[in-house]
């Protein structure tokens, strides 16, 4: 009897690994983990990581390419031929990462019905925090006024962040170490952009996305899968920082437009191919393509791969300019605003950020 139960405990645990690792990535356990059916998985009492609901905010700052053009040698027809970019919104001063996060966590919490003390976890993506340490999501946690002692942490993958604190929230949950987790991408680029090259600072703006998500029976997120390759560090990167108002190295952004653009184009394309097929699903099952807005030149290449009319894509990237982490929770939130994104409709998610970082999230809403 006793070696009987041995056994049995664990396999569940065993299971619940299993389902731990295949929501953080493991390409082979998500092949495997793929062609468990719904069904299978319900009779096996696993629970699906479901999004309750979804927030958003951006500074009251908004900024248009007219105004760029007064400080920098550029103009609206330059940023808008090249990138689909015509407003971004930019922090005040006094304004952190962790205060539009917060606002954001707010919003989404009242759209999902949930108390913020019932949250069990809280990550938060994002290149651009408060501090060096505490993280960015404590912060948020006390601006919520979060009590229970719940984890918080932060994730960088740059604009793939969002990406990978999903992915690391649905493991959480599906692994039964969380109930409800409040998922955040946030930050504030102003800070880290040089605003004498036009390259760059055209490019960039200021906001935050949240989701909650909650354990649940119903299908929520289906599969998800995360890549990196430093190999290419030097296309994209902040070589330097800026902490409590210390420069140290140069902390604004260096890219290399033509590079990034063509690595972009292969990998979204690529991933985008992986997730759907693994999940067994075929891309005329996607109802929505939530990219990460960083441009609508990669945004068309990615939709036009899948075999995806761009209606069917969300698309924030004119008024919002590249948020990085913050871009795709953004977009999901203005699309289920609006009401293109309905209940039982699939999402994919994806995105790419500098290192390169990149991954997606087939979801059902």
């Amino acid at each position: 009897m006793k070696s009987w139960v041995y056994i049995c405990f664990s396999s569940h645990c065993l299971l619940y690994l299993f389902y731990a690792f295949a929501a953080l990535g493991n390409s082979s356990v998500f092949a495997y983990n793929s062609r468990l059916s719904e069904s299978t998985l319900k009779g096996l009492h696993m629970q699906y990581a479901k999004i309750l609901g979804t927030g958003s905010y951006l500074p009251a700052n908004r900024v248009s390419n007219d105004d760029l053009a007064k400080k920098v040698d550029t103009s609206d027809e330059w940023i808008t031929t090249r990138t689909g970019i015509k407003f971004r919104h930019i922090a005040d001063e006094d304004e952190k990462t962790s205060d539009l996060a917060a606002e954001a966590s707010r919003r989404a919490l009242v759209s999902a019905g949930v108390a913020a003390d019932e949250i069990d976890l809280i990550i938060v993506a994002t290149a651009t925090p408060d501090m060096q340490f505490p993280s960015t999501a404590t912060i948020v946690q006390q601006k919520l006024g979060i009590e229970n002692g719940c984890p918080a942490f932060d994730v960088q993958a740059v604009c793939a962040g969002f990406m990978y604190a999903l992915s690391t929230a649905n493991a959480y949950i599906k692994s039964g170490m969380a109930k409800k987790a409040l998922v955040i991408g946030a930050e504030t680029f102003s800070r880290i952009v040089d605003w004498n090259d036009r390259t760059t600072c055209v490019l960039f703006g200021d906001g935050a996305g949240a989701v909650v998500l909650g354990a649940s029976d119903e299908a929520g997120i289906i599969h998800s899968k995360l890549k990196a390759d430093g190999n290419y560090l030097d296309l994209l990167n902040v070589p330097g920082q800026i902490a409590n108002g210390q420069v140290c190295g140069s902390p604004y952004v260096k890219m290399d437009g033509p590079g990034v653009f063509k690595f972009a184009v292969k990998m979204l394309a690529k991933i985008a191919d992986e997730v759907i097929s693994e999940a067994g699903y075929t891309p005329d099952q996607i109802d929505w393509l939530v990219p990460h807005q960083a441009n609508k030149r990669i945004i068309d290449s990615t939709a036009k791969h899948l075999g995806l009319d761009m209606e069917k894509v969300i698309l924030t990237v004119q008024e919002h300019g590249n948020t990085s982490a913050a871009s795709i929770p953004l977009a999901l939130d203005v699309g289920i605003q609006n009401g293109q994104i309905k209940r039982g409709q699939n999402l994919l998610l994806e995105g790419i950020g500098g290192g390169f970082a990149w991954g997606a999230v087939l979801v059902k809403y």
